[in-house]
């Protein structure tokens, strides 16, 4: 047998979603206060059939860009902190350029 296949003797604890629960969480662990996060500007761009909101905030930590992917109700997010948008954006932009030059695999090439 692998030793990876070979049942945990402390059982099975799959992360729950909820406060108290999952991994490292003690049952009598208070739950977090809210963060208080001001908004300081926000965009959304529809495309296809999703719906990406960009949302520059601030909490006391810092400041980060929230990008939230929106489809058909089903929301996933990335947080980027303000550190990392100028590298983040060059990236980007380096992805725009290669998309535009490189020529689609289900089209020759002129």
């Amino acid at each position: 047998m692998i030793s990876n296949e070979r049942p945990s003797p402390y059982g099975r604890r799959p992360y729950q979603g909820q406060p108290g629960q999952g991994y490292g969480a003690s049952k009598y662990a208070q739950p977090r206060p809210p963060v208080v996060e001001d908004t300081l500007k926000s965009g959304e761009v529809p495309i296809e059939r999703k719906t990406f909101v960009f949302t520059l905030k601030e909490n006391p930590r810092g400041r980060f860009l929230r990008i939230t992917e929106d489809v058909g109700g089903r929301r996933d997010t990335i947080i980027i902190p303000s550190t990392g948008l100028a590298e983040f954006k060059k990236l980007l932009d380096e992805m725009v350029k290669a998309a535009d030059e490189i020529p689609p695999k289900d089209q020759p090439a002129p």
